[in-house]
């Protein structure tokens, strides 16, 4: 197995915050073991104040651990200098200089360096033909639009060809199509180069389109860490399932496992769901976590095996797909989404229609409370 690019063993950040004579510390990190590969793209996800930033800036080294080490290509590095580790890190800002034109903006690290003239515009109009800027060399960063921008300082993070790349929500500042259309850009541009990428979002869909794992963060921990389908598709605690994409957790009464498969109570109902990772006993509180394109909706008179039942509230149409709040009769809201596809009436459901909810026992997850 390939040995990590980057490594964090029992990493701790504590800041201490000052009120008049008291004080008062805060845990951003806490005791943190990480591995991340070489040549992946790897997501640090999470609300504000999860931890995920600070754990990049340890990567950096803006900030110093008060307690773990940082490693990189498997040289310690928890106490050295951010210009001296093998990193470039892209900010949210860019952080151009509007003086300089484009091409003097992306070769200004190589200036640094003492890099001959010559040398470094070569090496920087490289850099700008990767990201597809090459005929904007000339323009100063005010003529360019903000995902010109962006590309301009990704094209200066890479041309000092680091060992890791480090994003610190470099597409927050984009409208929402565009910043669409830069994640692809970006995933493709990794795979091009061939160079780590640790990236830091609050924005699970694009933590989805672009990664190949994720670590979802909270409170200085991580939840949990895998591919996007494993987190989307099994959750290992309710935290996840509610923050990576939508999720309708439900609760109820465990009766019954049998062959990874529980038995549920919900009100008088009873249904069926996968246990995942969970051990519940007999009686015991849980959750059903359930996506709501997973679930299946039938007019109330079909007779099914096990089910839920519930009250159409509201019908919600949003192009790709209608959207049906239904309260449950146990008194639960959940919502249901039905692709918009040919030969389906949109109104199938009407507000106050009684209906019949139906899924999969594999696609329902059983979470502990």
């Amino acid at each position: 197995m390939t040995e990590p690019i980057v490594e964090l063993r029992n990493v701790t950040k504590i800041y201490t915050s000052r009120r008049g004579i008291a004080s008062e510390d805060v845990q951003a990190v806490k005791n943190l073991d990480l591995d991340i590969h070489p040549g992946e793209f790897f997501t640090l996800l999470g609300p504000s104040g999860c931890g995920k930033t600070t754990t990049l800036r340890l990567i950096a080294g803006f900030e110093i651990p008060t307690s773990g080490e940082v490693f990189i290509q498997g040289r310690l590095v928890s106490k050295i200098p951010p210009y001296k580790r093998p990193v470039n890190t892209v900010f949210q800002n860019y952080a151009l200089f509007p003086h300089l034109n484009v091409l003097d903006n992306v070769a200004f690290g190589l200036a640094i360096k003492r890099i001959p003239r010559e040398q470094r515009q070569k090496l920087a109009h490289e850099a700008l033909e990767l990201v597809q800027l090459a005929q904007m060399g000339d323009r100063k960063p005010s003529q360019l639009s903000g995902g010109q921008q962006q590309r301009v300082a990704l094209a200066r993070a890479l041309v000092n060809k680091p060992a890791v790349l480090l994003l610190d929500e470099p597409l927050g500042a984009l409208d929402l199509k565009l910043r669409k259309a830069m994640q692809i850009e970006l995933k493709q541009l990794q795979e091009r180069v061939g160079i780590t990428f640790v990236y830091v979002t609050h924005d699970q869909e694009e933590a989805l389109t672009m990664s190949d794992r994720i670590a979802v963060m909270k409170d200085g921990l991580i939840q949990q860490l895998g591919e996007p389908i494993t987190l989307y598709e099994k959750p290992a605690n309710r935290f996840v399932a509610d923050f990576i994409g939508e999720s309708n957790l439900i609760r109820s009464k465990v009766e019954s496992v049998s062959d990874g498969i529980i038995t549920l109570r919900v009100g008088e109902e009873r249904v069926n769901a996968s246990a995942g990772d969970s051990r519940p006993t007999s009686e015991q509180e849980v959750f059903i976590a359930v996506r709501p394109e997973k679930i299946l909706l039938v007019p109330d008179e079909e007779s099914t095996a096990k089910y839920l039942t519930g009250v159409v509230t509201q019908v919600i149409y949003i192009g790709t797909d209608t959207r049906y709040l239904v309260n449950l009769f146990s008194g639960e809201p959940i919502t249901v989404r039905v692709q918009n596809r040919s030969g389906r009436a949109l109104d199938q459901f009407k507000r106050g229609d009684q209906v019949k909810i139906l899924w999969n026992p594999d696609d329902a997850r059983t979470l502990l409370i």
